[in-house]
This record gives structure tokens, C-alpha cells and sequence, in this order.
């Protein structure tokens, strides 16, 4: 167990705000008992924490708000993206605090605790909470935020770092339809997110334009783990007639699709055509492959990482909202393999 100041303050035998001084290099302090309590942090091998240090020395740090672990287990999204960020943070010789909570009040406070302190220089959020409240709660913080997801709105402080979620979902079920599929259902996550919202929302969309019927059995909400995607997706297979072809709406629920094709001994893409979002190279070994959207979770952290910085120094001309195209790639034995890359929307950060 590592020691405290409150080990070092009874070793050398003085009070702990006495040791609480000397570590802020207060000069209140007798050359005596100053011996002491060197000589006590040399014996006990003291090491001050990080941020204790900055208390007094002034390290930088950015603060980086994850959703509460009970939604990013396994997930590898949060992961990948959290390596890039501390990636180009370090480049810029920021620190990267995290911090995950089971609700959005807890949230905010801690937020407010922490961005007091005057450590944390920024924040990078990685989802976007539908409940605008929570944005407008964020932005009284007075401190440059960059939110990876759709923000709506008009904001001092916050800037947003996408992809177009509701046109990326629209055009692969189009492609589903174009191929003449008829019974093309969804498997989505907890409508909490604006992201998840967008992508069941492209889904309804196309089908509506296409002519074909909202069928509520086709649409499962699938939960946030690859657990509750397994399990809750078994309902699709009761429905009659079965679809044809599935949308899902991230790489957790197509690999939990896999699983349950396998068990029930049906083919892709000859009897179900899948297709869905992917963030990591994972979904590349499925076979038979599958239409997947690749999520660009490298660029999304890298252009979060430099919108932050920018907006901490203050650099001028720097883009509220910034799009990042995606690829849709298309292989498998029975369809010809293509590649469409959605039109980029210009933005002033360097890529």
C-alpha cells in the first residue's frame, strides 16, 4: 500500500496540514520540522499523486467523459477511441483524466468539481446525450468541450465531432432494398444517445421512402452489450415471415448475430444478408463477410483531440460542427465488392 501524507505526518512526528504545507512548498514552515518530514518522505519512499502536484505546480489536463460502464462493457468503440485521444494528448503534453458515472447529474458535479481545481483545461465527451439539458448544464462550465456526436443547438463552449449517422444508416438499408429485399429488420440500442437515435431513425426513413412497412417486430432494441444483443434478438427469429436482410446498428450486435445464424444453421448472405457498423478491424474476419459502414474511430478521436486544443488556445477560426466521412464496403461470394465513400464536409482542422 502506498504511503499518505498522513504516514509521513506521524513519522516525523508533526500535524498533516504541517506536511500538507511543505508539499505546496509553503514557507511557513520551521527548518526543523521541514528535516523531518524530508527525511520522512525519503524512509516511507513518498510519492506525491499527479494531481496533487498540479494543485501546486500547474500540470494540464483534459478531461474525457465516458458513458457509465454498464454501456461500454466489451465494447471496443470506447477503447480505440480513448487510445487515440491519450495518443495526441501526450503530444501535447496533456494529461488524460477519465471519468465514467451511472447518470447525468452525478455527471455534472463531477465535472464541476474537477474543472475547478483549474487542472482540467478541456473536455472531450464520447457520446452525445439526447437530453439537451444536459449540454446546456456542460456549457456553463465556461470550458472548451467537444462532444463526439450530434449536438443541436447554439453553445459558447461546445464544439461537435461526427459522422452523418442518419444518412450512413439510410443508404446501406437502401442498398439492402436495391438488392430486393422486402423484410429488412433492425437491431438498435436504448434510444439515450443521439447516435442511436439517428441510426434507427435512417432505418424508418428509408423504408418509409421505399414503401415499405414499419413492421415492429423487425425492430428490437438490442440493449448496449453483446449479451443483450444475443439474447434479446432471439424474438426476431419468431417473427413471419422471417427478413431477409438485418441492419444493426454496431459491431457488438452484429457479432452476437454470428452466434445466434450459427446455432440456428442459417446462411449469410444466401438466407439473411447482414449488414451494420463497424469499429474495429473484428468484423473483417467474420465469414461469409458481411456490408459494413467503418466507423472512423481513429479520425473521430485525432480531429476531437485537435478541435479541443484549438479551442484551448484559442486559435482562431475553428468549425463548430465537423463531419467525418465514412466508408461502406460491400464483399462476400455473392455480391461484388465495392467501396462508397460518403462526400466530405470541408473542415478547417488538418487531417
Amino acid at each position: 500500500m502506498k504511503p499518505t501524507i498522513y504516514d509521513i505526518a506521524n513519522k516525523a512526528n508533526v500535524s498533516k496540514s504541517t506536511v500538507s504545507r511543505f508539499l505546496n512548498n509553503n514557507p511557513n514552515i520551521s527548518t526543523k520540522k521541514r528535516n523531518q518530514i524530508q527525511k520522512a518522505i525519503e524512509e516511507l519512499n513518498y510519492q506525491p499523486s499527479k494531481i496533487a502536484r498540479g494543485l501546486s505546480s500547474g500540470f494540464d489536463a483534459i478531461l474525457v467523459i465516458s458513458r457509465s460502464t454498464d454501456t461500454t462493457k466489451n465494447n471496443p468503440f470506447f477503447s480505440e477511441i480513448l487510445h487515440v485521444i491519450s495518443r495526441y494528448s501526450e503530444e501535447e503534453d496533456y494529461d488524460v483524466i477519465l471519468q465514467t458515472s451511472q447518470d447525468d447529474v452525478e455527471e455534472i458535479k463531477r465535472c464541476i468539481a474537477k474543472t475547478a481545481s483549474k487542472i482540467v483545461k478541456g473536455i472531450i465527451m464520447l457520446s452525445s446525450p439526447s437530453d439537451s439539458h444536459y449540454f446546456r448544464e456542460i456549457d456553463n462550465l465556461n470550458i472548451p468541450t467537444v462532444v463526439i456526436g450530434k449536438v443541436d443547438g447554439d453553445y459558447s463552449n461546445i464544439y461537435s465531432v461526427d459522422t452523418n449517422n442518419f444518412s450512413d444508416s439510410y443508404n446501406l438499408v437502401q442498398y439492402m432494398v436495391d438488392l430486393g429485399h422486402k423484410h429488412i429488420a433492425c437491431l438498435y440500442s436504448p434510444q439515450e444517445y443521439n447516435v442511436s437515435i439517428d441510426r434507427l431513425e435512417g432505418y424508418k426513413k428509408c423504408l418509409i421512402d421505399n414503401n415499405l412497412p414499419l413492421r415492429e417486430e423487425y425492430m428490437i432494441n438490442c440493449g448496449f452489450t453483446m449479451a443483450e444483443a444475443y439474447q434479446n434478438s432471439q424474438q426476431l427469429f419468431q417473427a413471419n415471415p422471417l427478413p431477409t436482410a438485418i441492419f444493426a446498428t454496431d459491431d457488438l450486435k452484429l457479432l452476437s448475430l454470428y452466434k445466434t445464424l450459427d446455432e440456428r444453421g442459417i446462411s449469410t448472405p444466401s438466407d439473411i444478408l447482414i449488414g451494420g457498423y463497424s469499429n474495429t478491424d473484428i468484423t473483417s474476419f467474420l465469414f461469409p463477410s458481411i456490408i459494413q459502414i467503418e466507423n472512423p474511430t481513429h479520425e473521430l478521436g485525432k480531429v476531437a483531440t485537435t478541435q479541443l486544443f484549438n479551442a484551448i488556445t484559442n486559435t482562431d477560426e475553428i468549425e463548430r460542427t465537423v463531419i467525418i466521412p465514412t466508408t461502406r464496403s460491400v464483399e462476400g461470394s455473392k455480391y461484388k465488392s465495392h467501396t462508397f465513400s460518403n462526400k466530405k464536409i470541408n473542415s478547417k482542422i488538418s487531417k
